[in-house]
């Protein structure tokens, strides 16, 4: 199965943007589609589970399949869910790599860790084809990817991230700053003016809303919610 026909299945790319207009939901993107996407390089300060994912997207539909299987791998490392169930059925089927049932039903537990996560069934029906050597393998594979790719370690390390990238974005929105996210912009176009760029507090919904990507199912992640202006000190000193 080609990885373009896999993106149907997987969360929609928040950090990316396509010069086309978007297919049908029915239609599954082609490689000239994930080629064409155009990923936002500043996302990566916030949700780099998602930005590498885009990455990896890109470089499939151009045929870079080593930079593609490396994008991946990044991105599962930052908690990326759908990165991992692409790994893990590009493993399985053989896709650009050789076959290794192992590893994809491994690849396929860690993307399924989450309570109701979307790629269970997908686990569940590979696991029931496995034979029982296949599952032996792929319980020592799992063990070898936990330490890095499992939601213990690879969310928090994520959500530490979105925090400390939402807290500066906060500081910013308590001066009245704009900010304009790298790679938002069309590199072919002259630089933004900054005062053209969007109210910070724009750009955090908008980071919030892709956390979903990253996030989903995990029950750690804490969304920004409502932003409330921060009270000048003369007035917060008053009784």
């Amino acid at each position: 199965m080609a990885l373009a026909t896999l993106m149907v299945l997987v969360a929609p790319l928040a950090g990316a943007q396509t010069s086309n207009a978007a297919p049908d939901a029915d239609t599954p993107p082609t490689d000239a589609d994930l080629a064409n996407t155009r990923c936002v390089s500043g996302e990566e300060k916030f949700l780099p589970g998602d930005y590498y994912y885009c990455l990896g997207s890109q470089s499939y539909g151009l045929g870079r399949y080593e930079n593609s299987q490396r994008f991946f791998k990044t991105a599962a490392s930052w908690a990326s869910k759908p990165a991992q169930y692409v790994l893990g059925v590009m493993a399985l089927n053989g896709d650009h790599q050789p076959v290794n049932r192992p590893l994809g039903l491994a690849w396929l537990a860690l993307a399924s860790e989450r309570a109701n996560s979307d790629f269970k069934q997908a686990h569940d029906t590979a696991w029931k084809k496995a034979t029982d050597a296949e599952r032996k393998a792929a319980e020592q594979q799992l063990a070898a990817l936990r330490p890095v790719y499992a939601d213990a370690t690879a969310a928090p390390r994520a959500e530490r991230r979105y925090a400390d990238g939402m807290a500066m974005l906060n500081r910013l929105s308590n001066q009245g700053a704009k900010y304009c996210m790298a790679g938002m912009n069309d590199p072919s176009k002259p630089p933004a003016d900054p005062m053209s760029c969007p109210p910070v507090q724009m750009v955090m919904k908008t980071v919030d809303a892709a956390a979903v990507n990253v996030f989903d199912g995990w029950a750690g992640h804490v969304t920004v919610g409502p932003l409330q202006q921060a009270s000048p000190p003369e007035a917060a000193a008053k009784p």
